[in-house]
């Protein structure tokens, strides 16, 4: 039997090293961790990597359901996963496990108040939103494409798929900042 650590923070500028720290004084061999949002599965490699790897009889092992998943579907079938490869998933706070039947039902209760508290934090986030636009503060979030690089590789005759690989984004992203600029060519259907 092998416990494996999983760990997960939302944001780039957030820090996993205490669940790290805490997985391992629980005395799993092995820790993986990644920077990503945990409101769905997508783009989630090391927990895919940790279900792959588990075999009858380990545990996973996570700090609180929420570094799970924030969906109660997703944390299900990832529960479901682990255990159809014979393996076990404990939550550490509240220690919680799917060794027993009631484990199920408290897992199951937990992942609806994550999903739950999701929803609340999108609901505040809205308000707050809302409020700063009503003021006039409202800014807009901070833009991670580089605009003026798409514009300059399209105004030299660049392709979409070539403006997309040099700008790290995807084709579909490069044809809407075109669009805004006004300035959509006939011609991206590279």
């Amino acid at each position: 039997m092998t416990k494996i650590g999983y760990a997960r923070v939302s944001t780039i500028d957030q820090d996993f090293e205490i669940q790290q720290q805490r997985l391992k004084a629980e005395g799993c061999v092995i820790v993986r961790a990644e920077k990503v949002s945990g409101a769905s599965r997508e783009g989630r490699t090391e927990l895919a990597t940790v279900i792959e790897f588990l075999r009858e009889g380990d545990e996973l092992v996570v700090t609180r359901l929420d570094r799970l998943g924030r969906d109660t579907r997703d944390v299900l079938n990832i529960v479901h996963e682990c255990e159809q490869r014979g393996a076990f998933v404990t939550i550490l706070d509240p220690h919680v496990s799917t060794r027993g039947e009631m484990g199920h039902l408290i897992l199951t209760v937990l992942g609806m108040v994550a999903q739950m508290e999701r929803r609340f934090i999108k609901e505040r986030q809205r308000e707050g939103i809302e409020k700063a636009k009503a003021t006039g503060v409202y800014k807009g979030g901070k833009s991670r494409l580089d605009n003026c690089l798409i514009l300059k590789l399209n105004s030299e005759g660049q392709g979409a798929s070539a403006i997309a690989k040099a700008a790290n984004c995807s084709r579909m992203q490069v044809y809407r900042i075109l669009k805004r600029s006004t300035e959509v060519p006939a011609d991206l259907n590279s």
